[in-house]
């Protein structure tokens, strides 16, 4: 905000700042009526740990503060007994953040980030960089071999997986860590579902995906690959050979273009089909005019793909459309002069109100890529040899009513695209063919919070089989599920699961440590404060309480420029044939200074406010012998007058006034 109260204007050189008032404001509310009686107040500092909005927003429940704390310096590695770290802060935080999602290099790259929408800081300048600081963390792991521990002891209990994909791998990775043998069957050939087949390797390199999913294997997980549940072993096999299964199958068929007779033509294809044979090294060109029906990511990744392929001069034209019916194409390309395809993205919305990732919007439009929002298609045009030759689309006005989607066509406004092929990126289906006893009568799995199949005991599922959504969504579930799978073979009835499901930092974890034990309470309970019974006046409300913005002292936070990892930004020529990365992650000091913007919201990040703000001296520090991240400071309630002035200077919302009430 500016000093005026008004959003500044969103430049790099603007320095802004936090005012409680805004300018001209004469109006001085005062509350001491409410909480005071002469010089003192019934409410005194208490300590809360709440879960801050970024980790509230994460769909795999990532400790994202915890990380981003142990980056900055804040929260140390255990020291081991020669005094020394066990362990270098990268990996003290890589394993930190794996607790939640074994695929930081991945998801760091594709993520689009909820975190960073629902970050504090965007209140202050701009959000923190979360997403590059995981990217970096993933490559400084694979960078450096490290590798998941694997456990003691093993459980004896077998558990199927059905599919590779994120919900999966994530499913397995846990299960194995729990002691459980896991086995992953998957219908293709290598493992990795849609961060495979669904995405380009330009924006998922191999060699990540596959080092982040050896290391998953690398914890005694078995694989069975190019194995179809349902055609090659049946679900009977399956459950008789293993104590739980958990399906995973993702949602990897393509939704067809929704106009008469678009499903029988050879040239409109759906995204699925045509990502998965570009992914499988089929798809070798497509034609000179493509034109793209979506609006989310992975219409823009069929558009940049198409794109990068071009189209050869005197291709036959079903050899794109044989590549994608899983058909070998004829390999004319490398024999023909690759041009540029004239690639056109049309979408129901805006593009201002796209769904896909604003950064992948602004690298498609700099490529060239034609995109038109405002469109729904309403039939194709074909030729006398039954092939599409045009698009044929009309304006209109799309909104969402209800969780439904709302289209009103514009009469009169119809018009045709012309195109050589046509791909439908509208949305993915479920392939349940097989498998039609999980069929919930809508195409897809029922399951409780707990992802167990609504009927089905000891059968558990997760990922776009439930709902199609984000990889990291996926993650998420595929963690809860295991922990599912857990109880089930503990012979345990199912967990009431918290309001607010993430990985929260552990203060308990942080005393065993350092080696501060908390003492069994006994009768009498009164003066706990000077006992070692309890951490005193501290409650963890990460379960049930995210922070807003409105809880913390903003005035603490300067503004400070995000560090923003080096995008390659392509242009209509170079783009052509350019399957490289484009993100680089950031550097070793570039991440640090990053993680150091984070406002560490509901948890003490050691700013010393509170203790040089008091006016009895009643906050001190907490010895440091004793001390540890997240018990840093305490209070003296023998000095404090309950003046609520360390509760006001404090920046990331801990001290909340409590007690006595």
């Amino acid at each position: 905000m500016s000093i005026t109260g008004q959003p500044a204007a969103e430049t790099e050189n603007t320095a802004l700042s936090f005012r409680r008032y805004k300018e001209g404001d004469a109006t001085y509310r005062d509350n001491h009526d409410k909480i005071f009686s002469a010089s003192w107040s019934h409410k005194c500092p208490t300590y809360i740990q709440s879960t801050p909005p970024c980790q509230g927003s994460c769909p795999s429940g990532e400790d994202i503060r915890g990380y981003l704390n142990i980056v900055r310096g804040i929260e140390k590695p255990p020291m081991g007994p020669d005094g020394k770290p066990t362990m270098p802060w990268q990996e003290y935080a890589w394993r930190r953040l794996t607790q939640a999602n074994p695929l930081p290099a991945v998801m760091g790259r594709v993520c689009p980030a909820p975190c960073e929408s629902g970050c504090n800081r965007n209140e202050v300048e701009d959000h923190v960089g979360i997403n590059s600081v995981e990217h970096f963390l993933g490559e400084y792991a694979i960078a450096n071999n490290l590798q998941f521990v694997k456990p003691e002891h093993s459980t004896g209990k077998k558990v199927a997986v059905i599919g590779s994909g994120p919900a999966g791998l994530s499913c397995a990775y846990q299960l194995a860590l729990k002691g459980h043998e896991v086995t992953i069957f998957d219908d293709h050939e290598l493992l990795g579902g849609m961060m495979r087949y669904g995405i380009p390797g330009f924006r998922t390199p191999r060699h990540v995906l596959d080092a982040e999913i050896q290391r998953i294997l690398d914890l005694g997980v078995k694989t069975r690959t190019n194995c179809r549940v349902g055609r090659d072993v049946s679900m009977e096999e399956l459950r008789r050979d293993f104590d739980a299964i958990f399906l995973g199958l993702g949602a990897q068929a393509g939704r067809a273009l929704p106009v008469p007779d678009a499903q029988d033509l050879p040239n409109v294809v759906t995204a699925t089909s045509f990502l998965r044979a570009f992914n499988d090294g089929r798809l070798q060109h497509v034609g000179k005019r493509v034109v793209v029906v979506g609006g989310g990511d992975t219409s823009i990744d069929v558009a940049t793909v198409a794109r990068r392929l071009g189209h050869i001069e005197h291709a036959h034209p079903t050899d794109f459309e044989g590549a994608i019916a899983g058909r070998l194409a004829q390999d004319v390309a490398e024999a023909s002069a690759k041009q540029g395809a004239e690639v056109t993205l049309t979408s129901l919305f805006p593009i201002d109100k796209m769904q896909a990732n604003r950064h992948e919007i602004e690298q498609a439009l700099a490529e060239g890529i034609h995109i038109r929002g405002g469109l729904v298609p309403v039939g194709v045009v074909k030729n006398a040899e039954g092939r599409a030759t045009a698009l044929r689309v009309a304006q209109c006005e799309a909104k969402i009513v209800g969780g439904k989607l709302d289209v009103k066509i514009l009469e009169g406004t119809e018009e045709d695209i012309p195109g050589d092929l046509f791909v439908s990126a509208i949305g993915q289906a479920i392939d349940l063919s097989g498998l039609e006893v999980f069929d919930n009568g809508k195409g897809g799995i029922s399951a409780d919070r707990n992802y167990q199949v609504v009927g089905q005991p000891g059968v558990f599922a997760g990922g776009d089989a439930l709902r199609p959504h984000l990889l990291t969504t996926a993650v998420g579930h595929g963690a809860i599920a295991a922990d599912g799978i857990d109880r089930f073979l503990a012979g345990e009835e199912a967990a009431k699961r918290p309001k607010i499901d993430v990985h929260a930092f552990d203060l308990m974890r942080k005393l065993a440590e350092k080696g501060i034990a908390i003492e069994p309470a006994h009768e009498p309970l009164r003066g706990t404060d000077g006992s070692k019974v309890a951490v005193h006046n501290y409650d963890n409300r990460s379960d049930r309480y995210v922070i807003p913005h409105e809880d913390l002292f903003l005035g603490h936070f300067m503004y400070t420029a995000r560090n923003k990892r080096k995008v390659v930004t392509l242009d209509k020529e170079s783009a052509l044939g350019n399957f490289e990365e484009r993100l680089e992650a950031l550097t070793e000091a570039e991440a640090i200074a990053e993680a150091k913007r984070c406002m560490s919201c509901g948890l003490c990040f050691e700013c010393d406010n509170c203790v040089v703000y008091c006016p009895q001296t009643a906050v001190k520090r907490v010895p440091k012998k004793e001390a540890t991240t997240g018990r840093y400071v305490y209070t003296d309630y023998d000095r404090c007058i309950g003046c609520h002035i360390c509760h006001d200077v404090c920046p990331t919302g801990y001290i909340q006034m409590g007690l006595g009430e």
